[in-house]
């Protein structure tokens, strides 16, 4: 295929989920109730939080900002394939498609220091319980919050940096139904070493250094867990956790689903059915498993008249 240099390409299609006329109405009713119980679902989390003076602690703090979080990393991608479906249109600008990468990249990252955040929390609330508001006191909840957020802002400047270092492509065709920085960088006409080296270099940084963050608070909470005598003490300390672990595994499940999809070792439906649940669906089961397992948010609510059981 011919190289086409930046200057002429002025925007990308996307790849639809399907190409059926008739099923275009199903997708769009289906994909649009989802994301506004993604929104509602977490909206609920945040007021419910932040109305009861109970719930205002380092935990809550950051599950508030997750869910925060949630719905701004749904709203990079959802949107713009909704729209999609509604007009039969694939096509994203030069400029959105950049603007994509750097909110989807800001928000994931946002998301996992988040994750591996409260994982610490809940080390230090089950390890050091004596300590536990000297160690998570409001300023330090903050700077933890603050230097998320700005990796999360480098992680997202970087990749954006490299992205804008291609000048030609050999297609305008992205295989998913967004611009995933993997995909776009696939496109590049010149030498893919650099992007493989950001890909795997970001992903040791931003993938493996939490993740790694999370197994070792998990294992000093486990060891520590093992000592109490009474098993009933055990299922109540290790309640709190359930709620972070679970969202932990979809999290990280489906991202690495679709990091592994976008190296070429999956079909590009399977890379399509991957980056959904990463996108959408691991979001809106979010509020659901903490305020199913929280009983502190499930009287909150009921207090709100905002959940009915």
């Amino acid at each position: 295929m011919e190289r086409r240099n930046l200057t002429h390409v002025s925007e990308f299609y996307l790849m639809s989920f399907s190409e059926d006329p008739d099923m275009q109405p199903i997708l769009f009713g289906m994909f649009l109730s989802m994301y506004l119980v993604t929104v509602l679902g977490n909206l609920l989390i945040i007021l419910a939080i932040s109305s009861d003076s109970h719930l205002h602690t380092p935990m809550y703090f950051f599950l508030s900002n997750l869910s925060l979080a949630d719905i701004c990393f749904t709203s990079t991608t959802v949107p713009k394939m909704i729209v999609d479906l509604s007009t039969y249109s694939r096509i994203i600008s030069y400029v959105g498609c950049l603007t994509q990468i750097s909110l989807y990249i800001l928000f994931a990252c946002v998301d996992d220091m988040l994750l591996t955040v409260m994982a610490y929390d809940r080390f230090v609330a089950i390890c050091h319980p004596l300590h536990y508001a000297v160690i998570m006191n409001p300023h330090r909840c903050v700077l933890l919050l603050l230097l998320s957020v700005f990796i999360s802002l480098f992680d997202s400047q970087m990749h954006t940096l490299v992205c804008l270092q291609v000048t030609c492509f050999k297609d305008v065709e992205i295989a998913i139904f967004f611009c995933e920085p993997s995909q776009f960088l696939d496109l590049s006409c010149s030498d893919t070493l650099m992007k493989n080296i950001v890909t795997y270099m970001v992903g040791i940084l931003f993938g493996c250094f939490p993740m790694s963050g999370i197994i070792f608070s998990y294992y000093k909470i486990v060891s520590t867990l093992l000592k109490i005598p009474s098993s009933r003490g055990r299922y109540k300390a290790f309640s709190t956790c359930g709620s972070h672990l679970l969202v932990v595994c979809l999290f990280y499940g489906t991202s690495l689903g679709t990091y592994l999809g976008s190296s070429g070792s999956y079909t590009p439906s399977k890379v399509m059915v991957a980056s959904l649940m990463y996108t959408l669906v691991t979001p809106m089961l979010n509020p659901f498993i903490y305020s199913l397992r929280n009983r502190q948010i499930l009287n909150t609510l009921k207090r709100l008249h905002l959940w009915k059981i």
